[in-house]
């Protein structure tokens, strides 16, 4: 017969699990930009101002390697890739200690005048995790381990390496793993999550690769993928990989923020004095251009669909807010140096990228209204001379977290 556990360990029991929970249901982004790749944090709750010198730090975790990818957080752990000493490795971090779980070398370094190391951010969908290298090895791994279940190069599928690495973060959707090795083969192809057998690549289509995400959308009834090139905006077909639409942009030397898809409309932006478009696509994908301008002109730092304004910075006029529907500028500031953006509670979490300092901002038409700045400690001395703090900020389970290199830091940003 067993014997009956005391009343206060029952209880204790009883509180671990509930807080358990909690922190799985809160803590959720398990990939690039957040569950729907908009960057828009459900997460409320949250300090609607900060004290001087910032929100209370948790921890600092020194060991995420050289790299600019981002975290993706689930069920209390933290995935992100970073290079050792022998490649490039994807790698586990308990989020309430900031203790490493586990590592797994997924391949060899890319070597990169602007910073070594890996670019993209992982996705986890239920017990697996997916992530693609610098130098385009994407694999599928085991959420408890780490082991390594399949992996392919993008060499294998026609694609030559980005001259800044393979920055894609990929895309998990249903079945398939959605991931853009560029060239002669097909720009963009889907694999089996399970076998990592090829399911179709996108022959209509040959451009390079560039450095943009793909997103998944529900047009007219249907799913679609929309990406980037450097000379194209287009939607390609979930079940084969077949061309619906292409619109062309003026994009040169690295197209890299993720397209917003809304209302039947696209947008996206780039640097270089490319600037932004909209595009309106039919139920039958008939592509129509609304508008291009340089009032955005977004270099790496992403941009926000927010209430019908794109927010984000512009090498145009610093932070922008911008009318989604017709292209205008409705305020621009220059208080904080170029960056990246994030949202979460009614706030913008906005870091810069020269010296790390992060801004709470009102999400706001009515202009730049500042909630509190510090500047981001623990940053590294390997960066390169040539890179900046270029990882983005993340906002989930109350908490915020910032990466510089081998740094990733967590801060308490839930009100008391």
């Amino acid at each position: 017969m067993k014997k009956k556990l005391p009343a206060t360990l029952c209880v204790a029991a009883a509180m671990s699990l509930i807080v358990g929970a909690t922190l799985t249901v809160q803590a959720n982004w398990p990939q690039w930009r957040g569950p729907d790749r908009t960057d828009l944090s459900k997460e409320t709750g949250l300090l609607k101002s900060w004290p001087e010198g910032g929100p209370k730090r948790l921890w600092v975790f020194e060991g995420a390697g050289i790299g600019y990818s981002g975290p993706a957080i689930v069920a209390g752990k933290l995935f992100t890739l970073g290079a050792q000493e022998d490649g490039e490795h994807l790698l586990a971090v308990d989020i309430e200690t900031g203790k490493q779980l586990w590592t797994s070398k997924i391949s060899e370094t890319l070597k990169n005048g602007y910073g070594d190391g890996p670019r993209g951010t992982p996705a986890v969908d239920g017990d697996k995790v997916y992530a693609l290298s610098g130098r385009g090895t994407v694999v599928s791994a085991n959420l408890a381990d780490g082991k390594i279940l399949w992996q392919h190069t993008m060499r294998e599928f026609g694609g030559k390496t980005p001259g800044w690495g393979y920055t894609e973060s990929v895309l998990v959707d249903g079945d398939k793993v959605l991931c853009t090795p560029g060239g002669t083969n097909g720009t963009v192809i889907a694999l089996d999550k399970k076998t990592g057998s090829t399911v179709w690549q996108s022959k209509d289509l040959t451009d390079s690769a560039h450095y943009s995400s793909i997103i998944a959308v529900n047009h007219a009834g249907k799913r679609q993928y929309i990406q980037r090139t450097e000379k194209n905006i287009f939607g390609i077909a979930v079940d084969d990989g077949k061309l619906l639409w292409s619109s062309d942009f003026p994009g040169r030397t690295a197209v890299i923020p993720t397209p917003i898809y809304h209302d039947s409309q696209v947008y996206v932006t780039a640097g270089y004095g490319a600037g932004c478009k909209l595009v309106k696509l039919s139920p039958n994908n008939e592509a129509t251009e609304v508008y291009a301008n340089k009032e955005m002109v977004n270099h790496h730092g992403g941009v926000i669909l927010l209430d019908g304004h794109v927010y984000g910075h512009s090498d145009a006029g610093g932070w922008v807010c911008q009318n989604f529907k017709t292209g205008a500028r409705v305020w621009n500031s220059q208080s904080l140096g170029k960056g990246a953006i994030a949202y979460a509670d009614g706030k913008f979490y906005c870091q810069a990228e020269n010296d790390g300092t992060v801004v709470l901002v009102d999400a706001s038409t009515s202009g730049w209204k500042e909630n509190g700045r510090f500047k981001l400690e623990a940053q590294s001395a390997q960066r390169s001379s040539r890179g900046k703090v270029w990882s983005h900020p993340v906002i989930t389970g109350g908490r915020l977290y910032l990466r510089d290199q081998e740094f990733i830091s967590c801060y308490d940003v839930k009100a008391k």
